[in-house]
């Protein structure tokens, strides 16, 4: 009972942790996916995110509120950089989005250290979500029963939104051939920005909610790392393919740091380039 306890735990630990990943990894999915943008951004506008939900949190009292203001902000800030900046270079080498978007993690990193100093923010926890459950006598934080819910609730949303839905079938069909959607009359330019600031949107969520487990600090914005390791392993572009790559970054590091806490960042590296190996393109990806 003590075993299975205890992989259970570390399974909901697990899932937690992917949950906060997968805001990270299907924002960056989305946006390669269907403007073909490696955007470096990703873990500035995810750091981001936590410091505009303190800073909610603390005016207004309300993580809850932190939680919807901060993905707005900084979906927004999305909106205004693709429409000045990246609109400009779509006809041009790919290395060029490579270069802006690494500038703005640049600008984004000094202005946040300016404006909330070098320390770490601690985010309190949303009201209700400060207790704990006790499973077979292990105790987990109920936060954590709620990242887990967010991130299926979040992924499914999604999910029926890109499958079901006339605008989703736009998209899907930007990503495929966007001259042949902008010839029937669709303006690919309003797809493109919306799907940039979606997958702002995003990665600002997965930092806010970060924030109380982690604190705030500028350091999150190396999460970008991750980010691309899930779609790499998932395939880029691919929406279901940054849900399973989550699922299983997440299981290695949980249990990686676990049992082999000095060896865990080398077994999500060896896998990962398993995976290029075996399937260049992701597990989901197309191969090139």
């Amino acid at each position: 009972m003590e075993t299975f306890s205890f992989i259970l735990i570390q399974t909901l630990n697990a899932l937690s942790q992917a949950s906060l990943l997968f805001f990270l990894g299907s924002g960056l999915a989305l946006i390669f996916g269907i403007m073909r943008v490696v955007n470096f951004s990703h873990g500035a506008l995810y750091m981001l995110g936590a410091y505009i939900g303190y800073t909610t949190a603390r005016l207004t009292g309300s993580v809850w509120l932190a939680m919807l203001i901060a993905p707005l902000v900084v979906g927004l800030i999305g909106l205004i950089f693709e429409i000045g900046f990246l609109r400009h270079l779509y006809k041009r080498d790919e290395d060029a989005f490579l270069l802006v978007t690494f500038g703005l993690t640049l600008v984004i990193a000094e202005v946040t250290r300016l404006l909330w100093g070098a320390p770490p923010l601690q985010v309190p926890l949303p009201s209700g979500l400060d207790g704990v459950l006790f499973i077979f006598d292990e105790p987990m934080p109920v936060y954590r029963i709620f990242l887990i819910a967010a991130g299926g609730i979040a992924s499914t949303v999604i999910w029926i939104f890109l499958e079901r839905t006339r605008l989703g079938l736009l998209i899907r069909a930007t990503s495929q051939n966007s001259q042949m959607v902008h010839a029937l009359g669709t303006d690919i330019n309003l797809i493109r920005s919306g799907v940039f600031a979606l997958g702002c949107a995003l990665a600002a969520i997965g930092g806010v909610l970060a924030a109380p487990s982690v604190t705030a600090s500028l350091g999150m914005s190396s999460a970008v790392i991750d980010a691309f390791v899930i779609v790499i392993i998932g395939g880029m572009g691919s929406f279901l393919g940054a849900i399973f790559g989550s699922l299983i970054v997440a299981a290695v590091q949980t249990f990686g740091n676990f049992f082999f806490p000095d060896f865990a960042l080398v077994f999500l590296y060896a896998l990962m380039l398993a995976v290029l190996i075996v399937r260049p393109g992701g597990l989901l990806g197309k191969e090139a």
